[in-house]
């Protein structure tokens, strides 16, 4: 039997979620609010009682299962995004210290928005299946374009965490409405296909 993905798609896969994983570390160093997806998976702990973790788990078979409605189905790329990523964030946040003061802050957080857009580029443009919040986008592509239907994934999330009690923040509304299109920036100067990063052999 061989394995049905080629090393270099491998290897793409892997260091886009690194980069990506680096990326999310920076955000969350920068605590100046969180992306949407954990603002929705936050609000909904907090609304249900159940631990984070456990709604983790819960929202993100949501979102697949939305996609896959959609024909866009997980792969080898959905499980080692969500391993991968969950790593190299925990090994990283130990090792960081969010900075004083609000202009280093909105720095970090200024840098964060590049790398976590080319991580996304990098491990969609493998084509080995794509994480939840990306999965329910590309889900929408067509007709919605990529860049807006993520923008419309991570504020919906938001909106819903939010109602539901999580709190949001400069960087919240900065994943939103930068986050797609730096990966479609991303994608085209690294002519990678993101909008293809479904299973594909």
């Amino acid at each position: 039997m061989t394995f049905p993905y080629p090393p270099r798609r491998m290897a793409l896969l892997v260091l886009g979620c690194v980069v990506l994983g680096v990326g999310v570390a920076m955000l969350l160093t920068a605590d100046l609010g969180s992306d949407g997806f954990s603002t929705l998976v936050n609000g909904v702990s907090i609304a249900s009682g159940m631990s984070f973790l456990v709604c983790n788990a819960l929202i993100s078979l949501l979102f697949l299962v939305v996609a896959a409605l959609r024909r866009v189905f997980p792969g080898v790329g959905t499980l080692v995004q969500v391993v991968v990523v969950g790593w190299t964030v925990s090994f990283l946040i130990d090792q960081l210290d969010t900075p004083d003061g609000l202009p280093w802050r909105v720095a970090l957080l200024a840098g964060a928005l590049p790398v976590v857009a080319v991580g996304i580029a990098l491990y969609l443009g493998a084509n080995t299946g794509a994480g939840p919040a990306e999965s329910a986008a590309l889900a929408w592509d067509p007709p919605v374009p990529f860049k807006w239907s993520y923008s419309l994934v991570q504020g919906g999330g938001a909106v819903v965490g939010w109602l539901l009690g999580a709190t949001i923040g400069l960087g919240t509304l900065a994943v939103i409405v930068l986050l797609g299109p730096g990966v479609d920036l991303a994608s085209r100067l690294l002519r990678l296909d993101v909008h293809q990063g479904v299973a594909t052999a």
